[in-house]
Parts: structure tokens; C-alpha cells; sequence
């Protein structure tokens, strides 16, 4: 009976790595979060290495490992790949730019910037008062107020 079981498995475990691949596949594909692609191609190379017949608890450990240092190791590098071609759209490319303070910000009012021609109400991100005429860097957006820092002075005089 025993050896009918590890005949048996010795048969179907390439089968059984090779639905666990596409199942990771089909998860992959659908979420997208380039997560269970690692266990997917973890799973394939288990096809070849279950083909060598070593136990079965073996090859769950070593799929688990592969797959693991896989995730680890090369979704951050796949990752940055990825995302470098992605252009900054919309309100997320104006951080890091320039505006003009057309009313004044103070510690405890809003006030009012223009950038590309558009106004966007905006506030300081220190608390500190910018004065009407000055130029700003928009540090980061908050629903749709600019949350900005005033320039150095001595940018704004050279201006």
C-alpha cells in the first residue's frame, strides 16, 4: 500500500506543481500586485525537481524557499523597473515646483498660489506666514490645497 502511494505520487506531483503554477497565474493576473507571480514561477521549476522523485515534504519546503527569496530578492528590482517609465500626471507633477503667492498665507488663514496659470488655495507647511508677491515650492497636496514652503530669501531677490 505504501509503495502504491509513492508511486502514485511520484506520478502526479509534476501535475500537482504545475496546477499550483497556473492557480498562482490566474491570481497574478488578476490582482496584479506582482506578488504570487514569484510562487508561480517557484512552482514550475518544482515541475522539473519533483521529476528527480525526492520526498514530497522536501519539495514543499524548497518551493516555500524559492519562492520566498524570489519575493524578497527580486520584486523590489521588478518593481523599480516597472514604475520607471511612469510620468508624473496631473497635481502630483506640480511637487517640487515653483508658485507665485498671490494672497498671503499666514499661520492660521489659507491662502491663494498660482502655478500653470491656475490659482489653487494653499497653505504653509511650517505654520510660517508667506506674503503676497513671493515665491514658494509646493511640498505636497492634501485633498486640493498645495501645501507649500517659502523659497530662501535670497532666491526671491534674485528673481
Amino acid at each position: 500500500m505504501l509503495f502504491q502511494l509513492s508511486m502514485f505520487l511520484a506520478f502526479y506531483t509534476p501535475w500537482f506543481w504545475f496546477g499550483i503554477a497556473v492557480i498562482c497565474a490566474i491570481i497574478e493576473g488578476m490582482t496584479l500586485g506582482l506578488t504570487t507571480v514569484w510562487f508561480a514561477l517557484s512552482a514550475v521549476l518544482m515541475i522539473f525537481i519533483s521529476m528527480l522523485q525526492p520526498p514530497f515534504y522536501a519539495q514543499c519546503v524548497l518551493f516555500a524557499l524559492v519562492a520566498l527569496l524570489l519575493l524578497f530578492f527580486t520584486r523590489p528590482i521588478a518593481l523599480k523597473f516597472l514604475h520607471t517609465k511612469r510620468e508624473k500626471t496631473n497635481a502630483d507633477s506640480l511637487i517640487g515646483k515653483k508658485a507665485v503667492v498671490l494672497q498671503t498665507i499666514t499661520e492660521w488663514e489659507k491662502g491663494q498660489v498660482k502655478i500653470n496659470g491656475v490659482v489653487w488655495t494653499a497653505s504653509s507647511v511650517d505654520g510660517t506666514a508667506i506674503p503676497a508677491g513671493d515665491e514658494c515650492i509646493i511640498e505636497k497636496i492634501e485633498g486640493v490645497t498645495l501645501i507649500v514652503k517659502e523659497t530662501d530669501v535670497s532666491e526671491n531677490r534674485n528673481v
